[in-house]
C-alpha cells in the first residue's frame, strides 16, 4: 500500500499544522484571484478607453470582463477543487478496503508510526486518513467554497480599475487608473510575498511590471483600432 512509515509517514505534528496550511493556501489563491481581476479588467478597460471617449462603452466593456472574468474563475476553481475532492474519496475509499481486509496490517503500520494504538482504537480510519494521506474524511475540501471565494476575490480585484477608469474625466481616466493599478499590485505582491515567505521586494516588483505590460499592450491596441475606426 504505502511506502514504509520510517521514510514517508508525516510526522504527527505535520498532520495538526494541516489546516493551517490549508488556510494559508486559501488566502493565498484569494489574492491571486484578486490580482487577476485587477490585471485583466485594468487591461480591458484602458484598452477601450485608448479607442474611445465614450464613457458607457468604457463601462460595458469593463462589466463586461468583470462578470466572464469572475465566472470563468469560479467555473475553473470549482473543476479543479473537484477533481482534488474525487482523489480525496477516491483514497479514503482505498483505506477503507485496506482496513477491511487487512486491519491487522494495517493497525501494525499505524502504531509503527504513533508507537502506539489510541488513535486506531477509537477510529481506525479517520487515524489512518490523517496520517497517511493528509486528509478528514469528515471534512472533504469543497468546491463550491472555492468557487464562490475566487468569484468573489476576482470581482474585488476587478472593481478597482473599473471605477478608477470611469469616475475621473476623461482626460485623467488613464493616468488614475494606472495609478490605482500600480498601488493596487504592489498591496498584492507585498501580500503573497509575505503569504509565500519569499523576497517582498522582487514579488512586488515583478508584479506591478507584469501589470504595467498588460496595460501598456491594451492601450496600444486600443489606440491602434481607434485610429484604425476613427
Amino acid at each position: 500500500m504505502a511506502d514504509s512509515p520510517a521514510t514517508t509517514a508525516p510526522s504527527h505534528h505535520e498532520a495538526h499544522d494541516g489546516s493551517v496550511a490549508g488556510r494559508l493556501n486559501w488566502l493565498r489563491a484569494g489574492v491571486l484571484g484578486a490580482n487577476d481581476g485587477i490585471v485583466s479588467t485594468a487591461g480591458l478597460v484602458i484598452g477601450v478607453a485608448a479607442a474611445t471617449t465614450a464613457r458607457g462603452a468604457v463601462l460595458t466593456a469593463g462589466l463586461a470582463g468583470l462578470a466572464a472574468g469572475a465566472m470563468s474563475m469560479a467555473v475553473g476553481e470549482y473543476v479543479s477543487v473537484s477533481t482534488q475532492r474525487d482523489s480525496e474519496k477516491a483514497l479514503i475509499a482505498k483505506e477503507i478496503r485496506e482496513l477491511d481486509e487487512e486491519p491487522e496490517a494495517e493497525l501494525a503500520e499505524l502504531a509503527g508510526i504513533y508507537r502506539g494504538q489510541q488513535l486506531t482504537a477509537k477510529d481506525a480510519l479517520a487515524a489512518h486518513a490523517e496520517v497517511e494521506l493528509g486528509i478528514d474524511p469528515e471534512n472533504y475540501t469543497n468546491p463550491w467554497h472555492a468557487a464562490w471565494a475566487s468569484m468573489a476575490a476576482f470581482t474585488i480585484g476587478a472593481l478597482l480599475p473599473l471605477f478608477a477608469i470611469v469616475l475621473p474625466p476623461t482626460a485623467w481616466r488613464i493616468p488614475v487608473t494606472v495609478v490605482a493599478v500600480v498601488l493596487a499590485l504592489a498591496f498584492t505582491g507585498l501580500v503573497s510575498a509575505r503569504l509565500g515567505r519569499s523576497d517582498a521586494k522582487r514579488a512586488t516588483v515583478r508584479v506591478v511590471i507584469g501589470g504595467l505590460l498588460a496595460m501598456a499592450v491594451t492601450y496600444g491596441i486600443g489606440a491602434l483600432m481607434g485610429t484604425q475606426l476613427g
